[in-house]
């Protein structure tokens, strides 16, 4: 049995969009109370996600970004004393409340120490049950429910704190990670493999990539058994040739083929598979070092199900 970190904060549920909004607190929720019942919560190493370090988080993006969210989320916070708006939009799908800043630094910093935690030996591998997600998070801006990209913050950790030279990134989420993308692309030490629905949301992911980018869009209504062939036949063979020392996953749920936000047709069995060799590939190169991050899944059945699935590969039960 492998034993598998699994780092969460309540904060990360004080962070909401709005009413309806399918990014909401109860995702966290469901994912919890699901682990609960099953039993596999029992098998986890829990761990409270400690506040980001600004210059960790700086590692991955602009200074500038940096400091323009948490000056709207002060200037928020001073607006709603005065009876002011309970939301600073930043565009018609990404909006701060009072307590995004402080969700934002805990996602990140959950990324950070389990990176830290999986490095060190304490822990085989680890899952960040974290949110605002963040692989739409670009390196000078916010956008697509995601404000600082975790991944990507933890992945530059490993690269620079850590002098691993080489560090992959996968990617299964419904859309593109254009953020992870638009922070990684041409840096050597990286190598990010990508499934996504295409055309979709941010429309991107097609057009000339980065060497170090594989990018496998597929068509609306793709199966689970053909995103497995061309995992087998295209991602599997490009990771084992880059041979990780680490690899990072940006864990969405949403191409479950139960969640409106695509129209993928994976399940569970599917998110099984994709992690086994995930964890293959870590065992034959990276010492079987992998840190998930939770992004998207807004059918909460199917996200706490898959997630559990997920779970249950990284921790051998």
């Amino acid at each position: 049995m492998s034993k598998t970190g699994y780092f969460t904060h309540r904060d990360c549920s004080k962070h909401e969009m709005g009413p309806g909004h399918p990014e909401c607190p109860e995702r966290l929720d469901a994912i919890a109370d699901h682990l609960l019942v099953t039993g596999v919560a029992d098998v986890l190493a829990h761990y409270e996600a400690p506040e980001a370090a600004l210059a960790d988080i700086e590692r991955a993006h602009d200074h500038g970004h940096v400091a323009a969210l948490r000056g709207m989320s002060e200037r928020l916070r001073q607006e709603q004393q005065a009876g002011g708006p309970d939301y600073a939009r930043i565009d018609p799908d990404t909006a701060l409340n009072a307590h995004t800043w402080q969700a934002a630094l805990r996602a990140a910093g959950a990324a950070l120490a389990a990176t830290d935690a999986v490095i060190a030996g304490e822990i085989d591998n680890a899952f960040c049950a974290v949110r605002p997600p963040g692989h739409h998070a670009c390196r000078d801006k916010a956008m697509g429910f995601c404000f600082f990209n975790n991944i990507a913050v933890a992945a530059r950790h490993a690269m620079q704190r850590h002098q691993m030279q080489r560090v992959a990134v996968v990617d299964f989420d419904v859309h593109h990670g254009n953020g992870t993308e638009d922070i990684l692309a041409g840096d050597p030490r990286a190598l990010m493999v990508g499934i996504f629905q295409h055309p979709l949301y941010p429309y991107s992911g097609v057009q000339s990539p980065a060497p170090n980018m594989l990018n496998l869009p597929v068509p609306a209504y793709t199966r689970g058994m053909a995103i497995r062939e061309l995992i087998e036949r295209l991602w599997l063979p490009r990771l084992e040739a880059f041979q990780p020392e680490m690899i990072f996953v940006s864990a969405g749920f949403d191409g479950h083929r139960e969640d409106d936000m695509g129209q993928l047709g994976l399940s569970e069995p599917d998110y099984a598979w994709i992690t086994r060799h995930i964890k293959d590939i870590a065992h034959r190169h990276a010492r079987g070092r992998i840190v998930s991050c939770l992004e998207g899944g807004y059918a909460m059945g199917p996200l706490a199900r898959s997630v559990a699935a997920h779970l249950r590969v990284l921790a051998d039960i």
